[in-house]
């Protein structure tokens, strides 16, 4: 399942997933930043708790990954929380 956060002014979409879990028993989620364009979408996946890039597609440019990874750095708890929590519940 993946959950909603933001969308950017630029159509950039930031959601994230529930948590999962690898075959070593290591609990992980994807953090996605994803941006609609004329041929597709720009997209940038990462994976935390490693903060790594799986994924990179499109035209975001590295200022822009560099703002993106800083988000995840920075919020890390937050998207495990919410993931846990089953999303974030907007009243």
């Amino acid at each position: 399942m993946m959950y909603t956060l933001c969308k950017y002014a630029d159509e950039t979409e930031l959601v994230f997933s529930d948590i999962r879990k690898k075959d070593n028993g290591e609990e992980y989620i994807i953090v996605s930043f994803e941006r609609p364009t004329e041929n597709g979408f720009d997209t940038v996946v990462f994976e935390l708790p490693s903060y790594n890039i799986i994924n990179r597609e499109g035209n975001y440019s590295d200022k822009e990954i560099e703002e993106f990874k800083e988000i995840v750095e920075r919020g890390a708890h937050l998207f495990f929380k919410y993931a846990r929590e089953g999303g974030i519940k907007f009243a």
